[in-house]
């Protein structure tokens, strides 16, 4: 049996991490949209910083996390072994799926280590200790953290004794910084030209977002991230059953975005519009979850524009039903199977360690 070669190995590996469904992307493609180059300015300035709201971003660097993401998922850089001595710990005292195993995923497949706290109440909190106890801990036990938790004032606490870089894996209905840029890694490959200040006309995009941005942490984050690309989308519509869906946090951004905001509860009307759909369904009021009303979710006779793509920042419920998975509407499985490849650049570049990687 002829034996494979290291870089048809690694191919396959790339491959066989694809999602199985849905529209399927290439990472090389927004490789060759900007020649391979990957912006090591942008990224150097992240270096021993916390991740905790998309306001600290801007295009350019959103651009450069997505190009070292492309450039992870395109080939095998386990062998350089980047995260080789660190230690990550994830605390997790909210319930996660995809977030929690994505970010360990990304750290063991970079050769770094994970102290995992998959559940808040097998801490000391079940005690009653404090979050900024814990993080005077956390700064013996690890070199970053990487935290969700129900409480939307919790990085504040956790940072007034914590002095390792943390990173927001959401609180509350606050923010989910790194959900947002793997929604943007996933529109960039999607369509690489997004990338410019001065996207053709015909390939810029008009996004719908079905949710409550307000109280949607995932919804925020994106609708701010996407106000950042003012050369590449040409509206945004938001659909919504709330009078008032955007909250305070994101008013004064809209305000000043040159991009046109449109705010409607028939989501039937708008969908053949839309290029984007961008769909969550729970939304965190006070101290719980509120799923969206059933006007505002996706049918399988939904009047969507024949090369339309579906986002959702998962878990779903019946807003977006299964009769998509199988079709190039369905961008959210694509979503999902970047998530290790932004974690993992994003963690790179936190940790400072974009020296060991080769060809960098």
């Amino acid at each position: 049996m002829k034996r494979l070669s290291e870089d048809q190995i690694s191919r396959a590996l790339t491959n066989f991490a694809s999602n199985s469904k849905g529209c399927k992307l290439r990472p090389q493609e927004l490789l060759d949209f900007s020649n391979g180059i990957i912006d090591r300015e942008a990224l150097d300035s992240l270096a021993g910083q916390s991740i905790l709201n998309p306001r600290q971003f801007d295009r350019r660097t959103v651009v450069a996390i997505a190009q070292l993401a492309a450039l992870l998922e395109s080939r095998n850089v386990e062998m350089d072994k980047p995260l080789d001595g660190k230690i990550a710990i994830t605390a997790f005292f909210e319930a996660s799926t995809r977030t929690r195993l994505s970010f360990e995923s990304a750290v063991q497949r970079l050769d770094g280590k994970v102290l995992s706290v998959p559940d808040g109440q097998v801490t000391g909190v079940a005690k009653g200790e404090s979050l900024a106890d814990i993080g005077e801990m956390f700064n013996t036990y690890g070199d970053v953290v990487i935290m969700r938790h129900p409480a939307t004032d919790c990085i504040e606490e956790i940072q007034r004794n914590l002095q390792r870089p943390i990173i927001n894996a959401g609180n509350g209905s606050g923010h989910h910084p790194t959900q947002a840029l793997i929604d943007w890694y996933t529109l960039l490959k999607w369509r690489p030209e997004l990338c410019q200040d001065d996207c053709p006309e015909d390939r810029k995009v008009h996004l719908g977002i079905i949710g409550t941005p307000g109280s949607m942490r995932a919804v925020k984050s994106f609708l701010r991230l996407s106000l950042m690309f003012t050369g590449a989308v040409k509206k945004i519509t938001l659909i919504s059953e709330m009078a008032d869906p955007v909250g305070l946090d994101l008013t004064e951004p809209i305000e000043e975005s040159p991009i046109p905001i449109d705010v409607t509860n028939d989501v039937q009307a708008v969908l053949p519009d839309l290029d984007v759909i961008y769909v969550n369904s729970i939304a965190f009021l006070g101290d719980s979850y509120r799923n969206l009303d059933s006007r505002s979710k996706l049918q399988e006779n939904s009047p969507l524009k024949k090369d339309a793509v579906i986002m959702h920042p998962l878990a779903r419920n019946d807003e977006l039903p299964e009769c998509f998975d199988e079709t190039d509407h369905n961008l959210y499985f694509a979503q999902a199977a970047g998530a290790v490849f932004v974690r993992q650049a994003l963690l790179i570049a936190v940790l400072n360690r974009l020296d060991r990687l080769s060809g960098v």
